[in-house]
């Protein structure tokens, strides 16, 4: 495994790589649902190519940007057990050298849920990962379901700009009690580790009712929010239930739908989605 900082040294030894080329884009930290995706990429491709950086341009000035958690010796030797071919690690000057001022805004998928309660936060996304597929040249880059709306902005951005790369969706990797393994959940206390679990437990009410026969979205999400309600720790930021390729809200399940939802527990801000129909 080899390890890069530039730009340069990357594509110099991205010439050198067996095709096609899996990529894992991540900033760092990592966890199981994180193995997952390096597992799946060194599953369907002879070289992979992961990176890690955290990038500044999709916190808020009032987000944790600067208390991010980073270990990146632990996650060199864990991609290194993973059979890692090169590990992309650059600085922020590198990423965005003086006078950088070109963005990727992505549209409508990208200013609704996470967009609206993050404002700016997709237009760093995008941008940053655009880069990441014009340096590296993957074949095919691979996203944690867990981050659903990033996965459906990253596809539409592909989509829209032509990008020659497949989008590998890999299912959320959660604990025993069904947390959504998170790089966040580190800033969970005890009882707040434990109010967490008050998300999968609304998912699971909905795809519950779902199955049972109930289409109505609104009987859905009132279900949902009277649930979270319950857990004195939980602070709902939105729940929703739309379109899974357009984000639009709907009245109606009647294809398939994204139920996802952000709650506060204390004063960390957790996500977690399942699909519906």
């Amino acid at each position: 495994m080899v390890v890069v900082e530039t730009i340069d040294d990357l594509k110099r030894l991205r010439l050198k790589l067996t095709e096609p080329v899996g990529f894992v884009p991540t900033m760092g930290y990592f966890h199981q649902g994180h193995l997952a995706l390096v597992r799946q990429a060194r599953a369907e491709s002879p070289s992979v190519v992961v990176s890690i950086f955290v990038n500044p341009t999709q916190f808020g000035p009032e987000e944790d940007f600067d208390r991010y958690p980073r270990d990146p010796q632990r996650d060199l030797a864990l991609l290194e057990k993973g059979g890692v071919d090169i590990v992309f690690m650059p600085s922020v000057d590198e990423m965005y050298p003086p006078q950088f001022n070109s963005w990727v805004e992505v549209g409508k998928v990208a200013e609704r849920l996470e967009g609206a309660s993050r404002p700016g936060h997709f237009k760093g996304v995008a941008t940053v990962v655009a880069r990441l597929f014009d340096i590296v040249q993957p074949d095919k880059a691979y996203f944690g379901q867990k981050d659903a709306q990033q996965l459906v902005v990253i596809k539409k951005m592909v989509a829209d700009l032509n990008m020659n790369l497949e989008i590998v969706a890999v299912p959320t990797v959660r604990e025993p009690d069904g947390l959504a393994m998170s790089s966040r959940n580190t800033y969970l206390n005890p009882k707040e580790r434990k109010a967490a679990t008050v998300l999968y437990q609304a998912l699971s009410l909905a795809q519950k009712l779902w199955s049972q026969g109930e289409r109505n979205t609104e009987r859905l999400r009132q279900q949902m929010t009277a649930l979270i309600q319950k857990q004195p720790l939980a602070d709902i930021d939105y729940v929703s239930i739309a379109d899974a390729e357009t984000l639009d809200e709907l009245d109606k399940v009647k294809s398939p739908a994204l139920v996802s939802l952000a709650v506060r527990i204390g004063k960390t801000r957790l996500i977690d989605n399942v699909v519906v129909g």
